[in-house]
Formats: C-alpha cells, structure tokens, sequence
C-alpha cells in the first residue's frame, strides 16, 4: 500500500515533471480583502466603498511533489493545510493571538504554515518524519526567509510519532541542526509553546493512533496547550459495512469529545469546531469544498 502513488487535488493542472521525482515549485499567492462595508455619513447619506482592485499581497513560493507514495505524502500541498493557513493569517491579521508565540508544528510537511507563523511569532518548530520531507521542508523556509519576522528562530526538527519523545531524562546536545535533531535548548523552549498545529494528518489509522498518543505527553508537557487541527473527511467504501465510510475521521472523532456535549472528563481531548465560512479565502484558485473542518483542541488533565 505504501508504493500506491497519490495526488492532492491541489496540484491539478500542474505540469508534469520533466524527470522521475523531481520538485516542482508553486507560488501561493495570498491577497487580503479589501473593506466592502457600506456606511453612512454624517448626514445619513449611503457611503459607497471604493474598490481596492490593488489590495496588498504577498507569495510563498513552495517546493513539492506532484505525486507521492502514502510515506511521503508530507512532500505535497493538501487542502486542509491551505484552509488552516488561511486561518492563522486571518488571526494574524486581526488579532495579537499568534503575535510572540512559541509554537510546535506535527507533521509540518512543505513548511506553508510555518512560513506565515514566523512572520510574527518569538519560535517554530515545524516537524515531521524522513529525510526527503525534512530537507525539503527546510529549502522551503530558505527561500521564503525573507518574509520573516527578522527576530523569529525556525527550527526543522526529526519527530516520530511512534518514538517515545519528549523524554526529559534522556534529552542529548544536538550540535549539528543540519541532522533535524534535538537540543535541550529546543526542549526547553517547547515547554513554552502555547499553541500546536496540524493539518492533513488524519487518514490512517494506525497513525491517528500514534499521534493522539504523542499529542497526550506534549499537551502534558509545560504550559498549557491548544492544538489547531485541520483535516479532510476522505470517503471509502467499506466492505464490511457496505456503504461509504469516512473511517480515518471516524477513528479521530473516538478520541475527541465535542465541547458543550457533556461534563469534560480528565485527561480526555475535548474541542470544538471553527466555522469555517468565516474565514475569507485568502488564497484564490482552490476549492475548500464541504469536507474540511478545522478543529481547537485542548487536553484536559
């Protein structure tokens, strides 16, 4: 099953690559909305807006696959990390929330969010698994450094969900940041995130698994803690309940408790979904289609 190819509908209409794996680059570019609302003046008359056809910009320019195995698939673009990326840039853009943070991504993939993390926040840790993702995350923070906040430390760093980290006791001195490996400078500073992302890390089972098991000892870890998630509902027909199932969000869903649904029990994850169709799509030529939630998770203890 590994060695089945996949393709995000995001890169549809993409050429082909010229040889076998080789990257290719896209540039996202994100506009803001200009101010529409109609006012009144002084004297009651109707104000009509002046539309702003030049409404400021800026692009990310991302190195990806176009086609991957399921192993790599943190080497392409997916929809709900384009949706939750929308959703930290509007925070950043009308709130101080994201502002001096430190923040800890899990399965960070091309390195898109954290682009716009680190265009104010104090610290990112954008982690995944593998060489291949790692080192191509690491050129895409290489070539869009120059949209970050010249104070903010981006760190790519090595985490597997099956591995038993964060040990405290067992912590080495990584003297080579080249390897994706940890410090005990980059534990203590984790301690300290307040927020966790994730997106497009819900379609396998056994990973799912793996990573609620991880989110219990991080969200245990240091200060208090909230998880953005952001994933897509993928349909399957079922064999053994002869309908189509969306399995992978079925196994999420067994480990996260809606808020408001009943009395919060300890150590159990409880959210709440984000509405989406409030957050303006700053980003054009995609469709989010009806399948993406956003999620805030918190762990209680």
């Amino acid at each position: 099953m590994e060695e089945i190819e996949v393709m995000s509908e995001i890169h549809l209409g993409c050429p082909p690559p010229a040889a076998t794996n080789e990257p290719f680059l896209s540039r996202f570019i994100f506009s803001f909305p200009s101010n529409d609302h109609s006012s009144l003046d002084n004297d009651g008359d109707l104000l009509l807006p002046r539309r702003n056809y030049s409404s400021p910009s800026f692009t990310v320019t991302i190195q990806h696959s176009i086609t991957s195995n399921l192993r790599h698939v943190g080497l392409q673009v997916w929809k709900a990390q384009l949706v939750l990326s929308e959703f930290v840039l509007h925070k950043i853009c009308t709130s101080s929330e994201f502002h001096g943070i430190v923040s800890l991504e899990l399965g960070a993939g091309t390195g898109l969010l954290g682009i716009l993390l680190a265009r104010v926040a104090k610290a990112v840790f954008l982690t995944d698994h593998g060489d291949a993702i790692l080192a191509n995350c690491a050129k895409n923070l290489d070539m869009n450094s120059s949209l970050f906040h010249p104070h903010t430390v981006v760190n790519v760093r090595e985490l597997n969900w099956m591995s038993d980290w964060p040990i405290e006791d067992n912590r080495g001195d990584c003297r080579d940041p080249e390897n994706f490996c940890w410090s005990k400078q980059d534990f203590e500073q984790v301690k300290c995130a307040s927020f966790i992302f994730a997106a497009d890390v819900i379609y396998s089972d056994d990973l799912t698994i793996a990573l609620f098991s991880m989110l219990r000892r991080v969200m245990s870890f240091g200060c208090d803690k909230v998880l953005y998630l952001g994933l897509e509902k993928r349909y399957n027909f079922s064999l053994d309940d002869l309908k189509v199932v969306a399995n992978g969000y079925t196994c999420f869903r067994s480990y996260v408790k809606e808020d408001g649904t009943g009395e919060q029990e300890k150590r159990s994850f409880v959210g709440k979904r984000v509405d989406v169709t409030q957050i303006p799509q700053y980003l054009k030529g995609y469709d989010r289609g009806e399948d993406v939630e956003l999620w805030e998770i918190r762990y209680v203890l």
